[in-house]
C-alpha cells in the first residue's frame, strides 16, 4: 500500500462515510460527520439527529482502520475479509451483521433479481477467487480500474448481505483500490445518479473509468496534504528552540 500522510487518511475517512452514507440517504452533513469522527461528538445542530445515522457514519471508522490493517499486513482478500468488513459497519444496525443473507433480498426499484440467499456463499467465493486472480494478472494501471469497476457491480448484483451491500461495496472499493497502490476513489453523493445508473445498465467500463477519474483526482489532494506534512515537519525544530528558550 502507498504511505500516505495520516491526516490525509482522516480526511479520506470523514468523506467516504459521509458520501458513502448520504447516497443511501443519510441526513448528517459532511461538518457533522468529522465531528462525529474525528472529535467523538456532535456539533449543535437546528435539527433532530437520529441514532442510526449516527451509527452509519460511526461504523466507517473501525471498518476503515480494519481495511488499513489487513493491507498493511498484506493479507490476501477472503471471504472473511468481506464478512468483517460488513460487521463493522453495520454493527448497532442490523442483527446478521457480518453474515450472509438467510432470505432472499431486492433492490428497490432494480429491475434485476439480486442472488438467492442459497446460492450467495458459492457465487461469493468465486467473487473472490475471481478477483485475486484477475488483479494478480492485471497488466497495468487501466486493467486494475476495470477489474475493480467491474467487480464493484458483481458484488452489488449478488447483494450478500441482508442490508447495508452498498456500504460494504465501496469500502471494499477503497480497499482494492489501495492494495493495488492506486489512489482511493471516494464516490460523492452529488454523483449519486451516475454512479446508481452504472450498476443498473452493468456498466463495467463506464464505472471504470469514473473510478479512474475520481481516483486521480485524489492525487493533487493527496499531493496537497504530504506538502503540509513537510512543512510541519521543517517547521518543528524552530518550535522546539522557541520552547527551548522559554
Amino acid at each position: 500500500m502507498l504511505n500516505f500522510p495520516d491526516d490525509y487518511l482522516k480526511d479520506v475517512l470523514v468523506r467516504l462515510a459521509h458520501h458513502s452514507t448520504a447516497i443511501e440517504g443519510n441526513t448528517l452533513s459532511l461538518a457533522e460527520t468529522i465531528s462525529i469522527i474525528l472529535d467523538s461528538a456532535l456539533p449543535p445542530t437546528n435539527h433532530k439527529v437520529n441514532l442510526r445515522e449516527i451509527n452509519e457514519v460511526k461504523n466507517h471508522e473501525p471498518a476503515f482502520h480494519y481495511i488499513l490493517d489487513e493491507l498493511n499486513a498484506d493479507h490476501p482478500l477472503t471471504i472473511n475479509t468481506v464478512k468483517k468488513i460488513h460487521a463493522a459497519l453495520t454493527d448497532r444496525l442490523q442483527h446478521d451483521h457480518g453474515q450472509f443473507k438467510s432470505t432472499d433480498n431486492a433492490i428497490l426499484g432494480s429491475e434485476f433479481h439480486t442472488a438467492s440467499a442459497t446460492q450467495t456463499p458459492f457465487l461469493m467465493q468465486q467473487w473472490v477467487d475471481n478477483l485475486n486472480f484477475r488483479l494478480a494478472s492485471a497488466a497495468n494501471d487501466t486493467d486494475c480500474y476495470m477489474v475493480i469497476g467491474e467487480a464493484h457491480i458483481a458484488f452489488e448484483r449478488i447483494h450478500p448481505f441482508s442490508d447495508g451491500n452498498g456500504r460494504t461495496g465501496r469500502m471494499l472499493l477503497t480497499y482494492f483500490l489501495l492494495q493495488q497502490n492506486l489512489p482511493p476513489a471516494v464516490i460523492s453523493s452529488a454523483d449519486r445518479t451516475e454512479y446508481i445508473s452504472f450498476l443498473a445498465k452493468e456498466d463495467g467500463q463506464g464505472l471504470s473509468r469514473f473510478i479512474q477519474n475520481e481516483s486521480k483526482d485524489e492525487l493533487n489532494r493527496i499531493w496537497r496534504f504530504q506538502n503540509q506534512e513537510k512543512q510541519q515537519i521543517k517547521m518543528s525544530p524552530a518550535v522546539k528552540h522557541s520552547f527551548d528558550r522559554s
